[in-house]
């Protein structure tokens, strides 16, 4: 089977710069995919992507060295083992809470006898290799969001839970959890960055893997610095508004000048 490049880059101490697609396109999954990340995460929660698009997306994303993730809407098994299907080589799951859901989750990424995982990787076979199904359960990476107030109460045992890899931390509903105003790249003076630090030693205590959401570089170059494995830098929507808006600013600030400049 074709080795989890990411996972293995983490177990070296190598930190994973992640992509984020929450276009459903072809095209933009194609641009991102030839940027040079480690991997590329489809949102299938808050993007606008569902198994349509995310199927020719895993594809195009396949054809380069990019390790092709994703981020399911909901912890509900046949989503999950429908996206494995597709070729995904890792899951995010959102809004894991307690140990029980964390079993959950990583029992619908893994065949039995580790897991409940119904058998048919169609395009898992084509991507992965002819002994897909004897290597899965430890090739796929399977990351656990911590983002509610129930798994603040919870950390240990969701961390503990056979199979999970590691965490990922959405600083937007973690806030909300809180009580704070959402939003990425918190503040060293918010309760969030506090969490962040407390989830991030909790991983390291039972040796699995942390990874976060990140609005900018500089935050993620910090995050990577306090001893997160995994970053994700905003998303491909992102990075097309920022760069049109940077754009537009520019000519209508080249054009006032000019205008201020005018003799009449």
């Amino acid at each position: 089977m074709r080795k989890n490049k990411i996972k293995q880059m983490m177990k070296e101490g190598k930190p994973v710069i992640n992509g984020w697609c929450a276009i459903p396109s072809t095209a933009s999954a194609e641009a991102m995919a030839h940027q040079g990340w480690d991997s590329l995460t489809v949102d299938m929660q808050h993007g606008l992507v569902d198994y349509s698009n995310a199927l020719p997306m895993m594809q195009t994303i396949s054809t380069t060295d990019v390790t092709p993730l994703a981020r399911v809407n909901w912890n509900e098994p046949g989503q999950i083992m429908k996206i494995l299907d597709a070729g995904c080589y890792g899951i995010v799951c959102p809004m894991v809470s307690n140990k029980k859901e964390a079993e959950n989750f990583v029992q619908a990424c893994m065949y039995p006898p580790d897991g409940y995982r119904s058998f048919g990787p169609i395009r898992g076979l084509i991507y992965g290799g002819a002994d897909y199904a004897d290597h899965a359960n430890e090739e796929i990476l399977k990351l656990a969001m911590i983002e509610t107030k129930e798994s603040l109460e919870n950390l240990d045992e969701i961390m503990s839970t056979p199979g999970v890899d590691g965490i990922y931390i959405g600083p937007a509903d973690l806030s909300l959890a809180i009580g704070e105003k959402p939003g990425f790249d918190r503040s060293e003076t918010t309760k969030a960055y506090s969490e962040i630090l407390r989830i991030l030693e909790h991983a390291k205590k039972n040796n699995i893997f942390a990874g976060i959401h990140n609005g900018t570089t500089e935050y993620a170059t910090k995050m990577i610095e306090k001893g997160f494995d995994f970053v994700t830098i905003a998303s491909d929507l992102r990075a097309l508004s920022a760069g049109a808006k940077a754009t537009v600013d520019k000519m209508k600030g080249s054009l006032s000048k000019k205008d201020d400049n005018s003799t009449y």
